[in-house]
């Protein structure tokens, strides 16, 4: 436990201080990794994983797409198992639970992608909510008596995301720093 809401501190830390970066899938290590031991041709051959082109077998770059994605669900899963330990160390749930973060969890992905511009705050919200699970799996569950009010996690789980959500919706990027000093609060 201490390991893993150590592990969910740090990742949180890291969102809130990282820089938004521009995706760059030539610099991915998987893909790096991938490219050294299967060649991968540079165009799109229709829906094929792979041609074969002078008696070469190519992978083509959507065989690439689809391992990224795979990849992918399988670090969002890994976010999810300190999560799910939060909560109950029963097996069944724990494993089902997991399950379906992997199964659900791109879908999610792909929703929230679109609304990220929109919530431009909703990132620091999720940084602010994984120090929180990581804490309560840390310090809090023992202060309490080995559990934390399953009430007040989720009220405060929901609340932050509110929070980060209606400021992303009524303060727009930028503007939040001018306002904060043109209109000192004393």
């Amino acid at each position: 436990m201490l390991l893993f809401g150590t592990f969910l501190i740090l990742t949180g830390i890291k969102m809130m201080l990282a820089p938004d970066r521009a995706i760059e899938p030539e610099k991915n290590p998987v893909i790096r990794l991938f490219r050294r031991f299967v060649p991968v041709t540079s165009a799109l051959h229709g829906q094929n994983f792979f041609v074969r082109s002078n008696g070469v077998l190519y992978a083509t770059p959507l065989l690439l797409v689809l391992l990224f994605i795979e990849v992918s669900d399988v670090v969002f899963a890994i976010d999810s198992v300190p999560a799910i330990f939060a909560l109950t160390r029963e097996p069944l749930i724990v494993f089902t639970s997991n399950i379906l973060a992997i199964l659900g969890l791109r879908a999610l992905y792909f929703l929230l992608a679109g609304a990220v511009e929109k919530f431009y705050l909703l990132k620091y919200g999720l940084a602010v909510v994984l120090v929180f699970v990581g804490l309560k799996m840390v310090w809090l569950n023992d202060r309490f008596g080995q559990e934390f009010p399953i009430g007040w996690s989720l009220g405060t789980i929901c609340g932050v995301l509110a929070v980060s959500m209606f400021g992303s919706t009524f303060i727009r990027k930028g503007d939040g720093m001018k306002a904060a000093v043109t209109h000192p609060r004393l």
